[in-house]
């Protein structure tokens, strides 16, 4: 999967849910997705910057979520994705598969 359809489909899919109040950063191999969720709509950049949590996961385990091929949990235990932070945040990302 290739990263500018990630951040396409991506930037879609935050402004259908209520903006986070924090920011989320998303780690795919060796490209970031910035979530900002701190103003009045959640807004998608590839800022590497500080954020309240932080997921770190493959593209290829990113596409697995999205296809429903694999579930968040099964992959957190698994070592697949790893998260940094603030979980409770990282729960809200449930809303955009």
């Amino acid at each position: 999967m290739e990263i500018e359809t990630i951040r396409q489909e991506l930037a879609k899919k935050i402004k259908k849910i209520n903006p986070l109040g924090k920011k989320l950063k998303i780690r795919l191999d060796d490209d970031i997705l910035l979530i900002d969720g701190s103003m009045e709509e959640n807004v998608l950049t590839d800022s590497d910057e500080d954020a309240e949590c932080t997921i770190i996961m493959s593209k290829e385990t990113y596409g697995k979520l999205q296809r429903n091929e694999i579930k968040p949990m099964i992959a957190t235990l698994t070592g697949k994705i790893k998260i940094k932070g603030d979980l409770g945040l990282a729960k809200k990302l449930k809303e955009l598969t």
